[in-house]
């Protein structure tokens, strides 16, 4: 906000913000973040290839003799190389077309050379590259289909045991899944025979989960190493080396009776009108908010009267320790109550459904959920 000089006497002149120029810094801030992901997808081999290489120098230092027990050591750090190669071929593919899939720009970002220093990446960028590999597992894999089994299959059950298909035309039930990842659950929803929209706020998620659903022809049709970089708790060096093909199900070649399609940005800012969906479904979804009360009161808005909320997952508050963000981290007794005020009538209550997120099944550390399931209706008054 600036302000005008004024003679002696009166107040300050306020000269009003321009929308306009707030609406084109909004625009450049997308532009540099879409740009900064991209970008992240693009040195996930150099970053990669960094890090064995200081490895391969620790090793160098360490005395002859242990070096010599360390050949065969030396030899899976040149496998992990060959592994990485294959992935960056795949992340390749999946960013093939992504510079025009927001923007028709493209931002011809040099693979091989070293990031600018403008671009900033974090090494929680090139996490998120490796998250999305894992996330490729989970949704698009033979190999995760325990883990979807655990998530989705209750979910679908429920949904479709609802909206019967002898009293409801599937194809007019809309339903929304906030927080749809590479996009699995809506797909599973669409081949019902339902409308579903998949929400998705990480251009990571959106970019893997636009190559999964429009480009891959044939099942199977590309092999990844999403272990490669996971190098404690191994048994062997093959667990770390396991390779994983999807999809195991081509959406392309096989697509949904139902229609599907997914939207980007923020579930709070996009989802406004009321009284619009079915029903939603959250999967590992309602505590990525920073106020969980927020996210349930747009939920019982945008259903329709009579409509269900379903939802699967634990109660891991993202924001309850990342530094300078604000967090409520409500208890499940809480966060009954507060479903409860807000006016919805609980159906199903159900703890201790057993989860894993995107594990490797051959890991010494194996961890899981007891979630929580939930099916709440709003009430037709």
């Amino acid at each position: 906000m600036e302000s005008s000089s004024s003679s002696k006497g009166h107040a300050p002149e306020t000269v009003p913000e321009d929308p306009e120029a707030g609406l084109i810094e909004d625009m450049e801030e997308e532009r540099r973040n879409f740009f900064k992901i991209i970008a992240a997808f693009k040195y996930y081999r150099h970053s990669s290839m960094a890090e064995l290489k200081r490895k391969e120098c620790f090793l160098e230092t360490l005395p002859p003799a242990h070096q010599q027990m360390l050949t065969s050591y030396r030899e899976h750090l040149q496998n992990q190389r060959r592994c990485v190669e294959v992935n960056a071929q795949v992340i390749k593919q999946i960013i093939q077309d992504a510079n025009c899939l927001f923007q028709n720009a493209d931002h011809n970002i040099e693979p091989e050379l070293q990031p600018a220093d403008g671009l900033k990446l974090r090494y929680q960028d090139f996490q998120k590259v490796q998250i999305t590999l894992k996330q490729i597992f989970r949704d698009w894999s033979e190999q995760g289909k325990l883990e979807r089994d655990q998530c989705y299959s209750p979910i679908v059950q429920e949904i479709t045991a609802f909206f019967n298909p002898a009293k409801y035309d599937l194809t007019k039930v809309k339903i929304l899944v906030p927080g749809a990842g590479l996009g699995r659950l809506i797909y599973e929803l669409a081949c019902q025979g339902f409308y579903c929209e998949g929400n998705e706020f990480s251009l990571f998620m959106l970019i893997a989960s636009n190559f999964v659903l429009n480009r891959c022809v044939v099942a199977n049709q590309c092999t990844i190493y999403p272990w490669v970089h996971q190098v404690v708790n191994n048994l062997s060096q093959h667990n770390q080396l396991v390779p994983v093909s999807f999809p195991d199900v081509s959406p392309t070649k096989f697509p949904p009776k139902g229609t599907m399609n997914m939207v980007a940005g923020d579930f709070l800012q996009v989802y406004r009108d009321e009284d619009y969906w079915e029903c939603i479904a959250t999967c590992f979804f309602i505590d990525c908010a920073n106020n969980i009360i927020e996210f349930i009161e747009v939920i019982k808005k945008i259903l329709k009267p009579g409509g269900i909320w379903v939802n699967l997952g634990p109660l891991l508050y993202h924001f309850s320790d990342v530094p300078q963000e604000g967090s409520i981290e409500p208890t499940y007794e809480d966060l009954l109550e507060i479903i409860r005020s807000l006016g919805f009538i609980i159906l199903k209550n159900e703890t201790n459904i057993v989860t894993t997120y995107s594990q490797n099944p051959t890991s010494m550390h194996q961890s899981h959920y007891n979630s929580i399931y939930l099916v709440c209706q709003k009430p037709n008054n």
